[in-house]
């Protein structure tokens, strides 16, 4: 992989570079990186792939485990690369499973871009990798209000489905669910109620992404719920783009 030396100041700020942009987006499939992407492209950037870290394993202290494999077909409906990265989910060997895939990547790129809002633990990682290669880490969602950050899901036409609740408030009813004006009511409800983070970002729920702004081709999918009790996921059996 070729890099080039970018001013560090750029780190974390939008709009900051004034000439053509090579990026990677890290893409999990949810609302979060999906945004991620849709802001890179409005900065005028070039996104030269969207990397999926698979993890097969039982946890990740990193990375969505969920319907995972749904990036590729965003990253089919927006015309880039997309590269899925294996890991079992060991913690610290699951970054440098992902710093080598970069590494050896036969391309100039000039920054990472992550859809992180409030981690802590994955943006120090994302940075201390993207120093190790000399890349630009950039995290346009950093600190967002929740609220304004899932409205501007909704106004801005991303269709986004819950596919795992793992918290009190959120029942087998909710797998699946669009967020809508509507849903993002009862969501805000049971957020205040039983004090979970409205946008999922500890976890609460995760999410994944069937349309957006700058996909030429809207996802469909099937699946089925699997519910044990106080915690469930809806997992994709049928995946496709639009004719």
């Amino acid at each position: 992989m070729t890099v080039r030396r970018l001013n560090n100041s750029g780190i974390h700020a939008q709009g900051r570079f004034r000439r053509y942009v090579k990026v990677a987006v890290l893409a999990s499939g949810g609302k979060d990186s999906t945004y991620a992407s849709w802001w890179a492209l409005m900065q005028g950037w070039s996104i030269e792939a969207m990397i999926t870290v698979k993890i097969v394993g039982d946890d990740s202290m990193m990375f969505q485990l969920q319907n995972t494999e749904i990036a590729q077909y965003q990253a089919k409906s927006i015309g880039v690369k997309w590269i899925n990265v294996i890991s079992q989910g060991v913690e610290d060997k699951e970054i440098d499973e992902l710093e080598d895939t970069i590494r050896n990547l036969n391309q100039d790129l000039d920054a990472i871009v992550v859809g992180a809002l409030r981690s802590d633990y994955q943006k120090t990682r994302i940075e201390r990798m993207c120093e190790r290669l000399e890349l630009i880490s950039y995290c346009p969602l950093w600190h967002h209000d929740s609220l304004e950050h899932m409205n501007s899901l909704i106004e801005h036409g991303f269709d986004v489905r819950i596919v795992s609740v793992s918290c009190e408030g959120l029942d087998e009813s909710w797998l699946g669910e669009k967020i809508s004006k509507e849903s993002l009511e009862k969501l805000i409800d049971l957020s205040e109620k039983y004090r979970f983070n409205l946008d999922g970002e500890g976890g609460e729920f995760e999410t994944i992404t069937l349309n957006a702004p700058h996909f030429e081709k809207a996802i469909i999918c099937e699946g089925e719920k699997i519910w044990n009790g106080n915690r469930g996921v809806w997992n994709i059996t049928k995946i496709q783009l639009t004719p």
